[in-house]
């Protein structure tokens, strides 16, 4: 799929790298083709890794995707160059007037932090309520799941005993819906958090559709039926590094923290790690941009 971005974009170089078609503002223009409009909240640290994980992600398709990558206004971002931030990035000040195909919002390293403890958490309350109106369909990631959940739904999330850490093994449940379209029975996927929501208390709300789960590690994949909100309590779109660097930065920082599950060859942390999950990541991408982005929104949208 031709994604268009800004033509000096740092994460495009990598992504045309990996043979990826990456279309900037001057070719995209030429096209006689309404793009799907994307926005992404970023609330990753280091926001340039994140922006070339979800570039591939949303690389699988014929579509043609227009991203608009967007920050947090009440949050200074310490990982990552202001001079990036303001060349790349807009506020929601700036887009909130705009109507948006999709919108993905990420995870962020505040997990263990009370929702309403969160600097942000206000503007990001702003920015939910407006995606229900604004957005056709919406995709939240870890944090960004279960800050939605509690948001539109009231569900908590839970402090684990330990970090869950590594690439577990999930059973998808309903085949015939079509955002696990083309999956196999089982799949596998990373995680990497110290908390979770519950199957339990997804269930006590009907309008919630749980479509891939894991004995170990717990819901993976619930949607809202209608497809307007879908909710990822994991990482499907690390790449094959991101858990290694994770695990070897918290070793420099004395954390002690355990081996990821099932990612090393032998399970040596000096090792290169197993790449497993590409294609659920891809065919998740796929899916939601095509049957509840594409296949839903309106051709014209509605700018207020």
């Amino acid at each position: 799929m031709p994604i268009r971005v800004q033509g000096d974009l740092p994460a495009k170089a990598v992504i045309e790298h990996e043979n990826i078609f990456i279309m900037d503002e001057k070719r995209a223009v030429s096209q006689d083709i309404r793009p799907l409009q994307i926005a992404i909240l970023n609330l990753m640290p280091i926001k340039h890794d994140t922006e070339i994980q979800l570039m591939r992600a949303l690389s699988n398709t014929p579509l043609q995707v227009d991203i608009t990558f967007v920050c947090m206004e009440t949050h200074v971002s310490k990982n990552t160059p202001a001079s990036h931030l303001n060349k790349f990035y807009s506020k929601f000040s700036e887009i909130r007037d705009r109507h948006f195909d999709g919108l993905i919002i990420t995870g962020a390293p505040v997990e263990q932090i009370d929702f309403e403890e969160v600097n942000y958490w206000e503007e990001l309350k702003k920015i939910m309520e407006w995606s229900k109106t604004h957005v056709t369909s919406t995709l939240h990631i870890c944090w960004g799941a279960q800050a939605g959940l509690y948001y539109h739904y009231g569900i908590p999330k839970y402090q684990r005993d330990k970090k869950l850490s590594g690439i577990y093994r999930h059973q998808v449940l309903h085949h015939k819906v079509p955002l696990v379209r083309g999956m196999d029975d089982y799949v596998m996927a990373p995680h990497s958090r110290y908390t979770e929501v519950r199957r339990q208390d997804l269930e006590k709300h009907p309008d919630l559709n749980i479509l891939i789960d894991s004995q170990e590690a717990g819901v993976l994949l619930v949607m809202k039926r209608d497809g307007s909100q879908i909710f990822v309590q994991g990482h499907p779109e690390y790449d094959r590094m991101t858990l290694n660097s994770e695990y070897h930065r918290d070793i420099k920082k004395g954390l002690s923290p355990e081996v990821p599950c099932n990612y090393y060859e032998n399970n040596d942390p000096f090792g290169r790690p197993v790449l497993s999950w590409r294609n659920m990541c891809n065919t998740l991408y796929a899916n939601w941009l095509n049957y509840y982005v594409y296949q839903t929104t309106d051709y014209i949208l509605d700018e207020e």
